[in-house]
């Protein structure tokens, strides 16, 4: 059994605050819209929720639920339900201003507005799993994609972009460098911005990138005849623990699970912000391992979900990726083999070290009865990577 140091995690624990944010930044109409569109994207079908009870078993604690996003439309992560999405959002709403009349995502779909959306260049800056979804999304709607990516994005991710038909420029300075770098040029260009984190004035492509992520919570819902008591949710600039923890509120109510934020200790915004009590930026001095939660600032949007539904924000360091990774594609028992890419672990790898230890047990609640759902929001994303990891290194 992977033996994880929980001494070199941190925690704060906010009390549960309630509120409406989970109804009104993301309502049950804005998911319930992401769902009918994306369900009927060809190669639609549910990602696998696996039950890892011999995990589970070893762990002392009743379940672990494992959503494995690695297979989603072949993009590889959850991210495929966001980026293209928002960009269905936005070329359909633009083009019904220049148009005159309402067009819907479908219009887009049937490719007979293809000549309008070449017209509408999309950008935005990712990590890689966003910008791959924006480019397929761009590419399936046929408008043009721009993608900005920091320096230490791996040339693998890149060019899985590049597959897509996006343009590729690669900034000097971290990913929230990038993302003012997408603005500058957006702004000086004419082109639309699909972004996963919303600024002041900026919301709407934020909250749809929200909404496609309320797929999954509702193929969780749908597999599920009783709630899991936590979901351990990476952090990020917030948008996935905010779609999943608005969307399982307004599910399940009362009975909804204990939210448990997780984040690399080299990228802790939200970590901050709940010390802060509210949202509050970190400089980012290292890059961690975890590439697609490498992130400084968080979204606004996401924040107001958070500050009322997130009980727990916890910070994990790098050396955890590599044996959660390993002990996913090498389960003990009957357990199902899972590719995972490294920012998928987070909130196992937490999971994983808060369980075997008596004080964390008692901060976050976790006993025998206590059944924990994770999000593996990647599969392998980057193989040259993988395989690195897999043999034993650090990233």
């Amino acid at each position: 059994m992977t033996r994880l140091d929980p001494a070199r995690m941190r925690h704060v624990n906010r009390p549960a605050k309630g509120g409406a944010a989970h109804a009104t930044v993301l309502s049950p109409d804005d998911f319930a819209r992401a769902v009918a569109e994306i369900t009927a994207w060809p190669g639609y079908a549910p990602t696998p929720l696996y039950r890892l009870d011999a995990l589970a078993g070893s762990l002392g604690i009743g379940g672990v639920l494992y959503k494995n996003e690695g297979p989603r439309f072949g993009l590889g992560s959850f991210k495929a339900l966001g980026g293209a999405y928002a960009a269905a959002r936005l070329l359909s709403r633009e083009l019904s201003k220049r148009l005159g009349r309402d067009i819907t995502p479908a219009d887009l779909r049937s490719g007979a507005l293809a000549s309008d959306a070449a017209k509408i260049t999309l950008a935005s800056a990712t990590d890689g799993n966003h910008g791959r979804s924006l480019a397929w999304g761009a590419r399936m709607f046929g408008a043009p994609c721009r993608i900005y990516v920091h320096r230490d994005v791996s040339p693998g991710r890149i060019a899985a972009m590049e597959g897509y038909g996006a343009t590729v420029t690669v900034v000097d300075g971290d990913y929230d460098a990038s993302v003012r770098r997408t603005r500058e040029d957006a702004d000086a260009n004419g082109w639309f911005v699909v972004s996963d984190t919303s600024w002041e004035g900026y919301t709407d492509p934020p909250r749809d990138v929200m909404a496609g992520y309320g797929v999954m919570a509702r193929e969780i819902a749908d597999a599920l005849a009783t709630p899991p008591s936590h979901v351990l949710l990476q952090g990020g600039v917030g948008g996935l623990a905010a779609a999943i923890a608005a969307a399982f509120r307004q599910h399940w109510g009362a009975n909804a699970p204990r939210v448990v934020i997780v984040e690399p200790d080299l990228a802790p915004c939200l970590f901050a912000s709940a010390r802060a009590g509210a949202a509050t930026p970190v400089e980012i001095h290292e890059e961690t391992v975890m590439a697609g939660l490498s992130c400084g600032e968080p979204s606004a949007l996401a924040w107001e979900i958070l500050a009322e539904e997130a009980r727990d924000f916890v910070t994990i360091p790098d050396d955890f990726v590599g044996p959660t990774m390993r002990l996913l594609a090498r389960p003990e028992g009957g357990d199902a083999a899972i590719a995972a890419g490294e920012s998928a672990v987070a909130g196992l790898a937490a999971l994983i070290a808060a369980a075997g230890d008596a004080d964390w047990q008692g901060k976050l609640d976790l006993g025998p009865d206590s059944v924990a759902l994770v999000i593996g929001s990647e599969g392998v994303t980057d193989r040259a990577i993988y395989a690195r990891i897999m043999a034993g290194a650090a990233r």
